[in-house]
């Protein structure tokens, strides 16, 4: 029988209904992070703006109250960034991606010596410690950090599992984070994978394989057991790639209406597919991806990245790259406004 084929605005339809931006839903914070498969936190602020433009009656409280009880936790995780997860995910998630993400921060430098990694293990264990502190511990004094001390600082907090500690994630953190031990143990490489994999398909499919390794930041050949492990269903796109999916996952229909939703800045929606096309058009992506890697705040009208925004003082400025329809911008201001009002609110 042959595959069938999901056209881009199915593809669409699909990623924001299993992204949460078709509909808010009630849900808790914990609950809601481990349907989107994490969420960016390279800026303590994003994964808030995430939640709410997802989670109906979304407050800020009751994920900094998860982030307390460490049901979350803030982790360098997919593509060796900064991400929250929930604490029953993390422990797959990291084992996933970790030599990948070892590799991507260390690569040209030699491993340091076993004893100088239980040596800042045992340094953090009897209290977190930040950046600066471990480094002087180091023995780096120098407050311009060459690329070897940089590099030899990233060996040890990805060989001793260090991780930022609860309040770092909290939406106004200011100041240097401090780190600690993490307290999980590793699941087998092929379970994580797997676990991961699902996680991914669940948030973002159906999707490629190039997808998958796209938003984890490991190599396919890492994440092929994982594959292996798992029954997955089987489409194509218009281009005839083969899609992945879970079983039983929801598909959307193509002509299904997509309310404007504001984004914060490295939404993983624009971060988690090599073929980002499905919801940013080529034409805008230079402008909402720069070269750096930095991801702008984008909002979204008709299920499609339409423009960005920035806050000035009180107010929501909206940029849209062209003319928007009116019924569509009145939408989209309006959008807007409860964004205004939800951060007013603190």
């Amino acid at each position: 029988m042959a595959e069938r084929v999901l056209t881009q605005r199915e593809l669409n339809r699909t990623t924001l209904l299993r992204q949460l931006l078709l509909r808010r839903e009630r849900l808790s914070p914990v609950r809601a992070v481990e349907r989107l498969a994490g969420l960016q936190a390279q800026l303590p602020s994003s994964p808030y703006l995430a939640l709410w433009a997802r989670v109906e009656g979304f407050e800020r409280g009751s994920l900094e109250q998860a982030l307390r009880r460490r049901l979350i936790v803030k982790a360098l995780l997919m593509r060796a960034t900064m991400h929250l997860v929930s604490a029953r995910d993390h422990p797959y998630l990291d084992a996933a991606v970790r030599e990948a993400r070892v590799l991507t921060r260390v690569r040209g430098t030699e491993r340091p010596p076993d004893e100088l990694v239980e040596q800042i293990v045992a340094l953090t264990r009897e209290r977190p410690r930040t950046r600066t502190e471990i480094m002087e511990s180091l023995g780096f004094h120098s407050r311009t950090l060459d690329v070897d001390e940089l590099r030899t600082y990233s060996w040890v907090v990805a060989l001793g599992r260090l991780e930022q500690t609860p309040e770092c994630a909290f939406y106004g953190f200011r100041g240097s984070p401090r780190y600690e031990p993490a307290d999980h143990e590793h699941p087998p490489r092929a379970e994580a994978a797997a676990h991961a994999i699902k996680r991914y398909l669940g948030a973002f499919g159906p999707a490629t394989r190039a997808d998958v390794s796209q938003w984890s930041g490991a190599p396919i050949r890492d994440l092929e057991p994982g594959f292996e492990a798992l029954r997955l269903r089987r489409f194509r796109d218009e281009r005839n790639r083969e899609l992945l999916d879970l079983p039983r996952a929801p598909l959307a229909e193509a002509d299904l209406p997509a309310p404007p939703r504001l984004l914060p800045r490295w939404d993983e929606l624009l971060l988690a597919h090599k073929d980002r096309t499905r919801v940013l058009q080529e034409d805008y992506r230079k402008a909402v991806i720069h070269k750096n890697g930095d991801v702008q705040q984008t909002f979204l009208v008709d299920g499609f990245v339409a423009g960005l925004w920035r806050q000035d003082d009180e107010r929501i400025v909206l940029e849209p790259f062209a003319p928007l329809p009116r019924v569509a911008k009145r939408e989209l201001e309006y959008e807007a406004a409860g964004l205004e009002g939800w951060l007013a609110g603190g």
